[in-house]
């Protein structure tokens, strides 16, 4: 019986995501992307298809050397 590739099919097949444990490949690299991105959300939502662990150790913490727009206040 082959073994699910990531967390919806264990539960497709099982009810539930219990035993599932995802597991870190070569295709598994940290990203820079800052948190609540659409670069970051979508490296996650990759990450969670694949198979692969959600966060990196490596992954981006923080926003220091980014900039942003800066919009004047009414």
């Amino acid at each position: 019986m082959k073994a699910p590739r990531n967390v919806f099919e264990a539960i497709l097949k099982f009810g539930h995501d219990e035993d599932f444990v995802p597991e870190a490949s070569e295709d598994f690299e940290p990203t820079s992307a800052p948190a609540g991105s659409e670069e970051k959300i979508e490296v996650l939502r990759r990450r969670v298809e694949m198979g692969l662990p959600l966060w990196h150790a490596k992954d981006r913490r923080d926003y220091s050397g980014l900039t942003g727009a800066i919009r004047p206040r009414d």
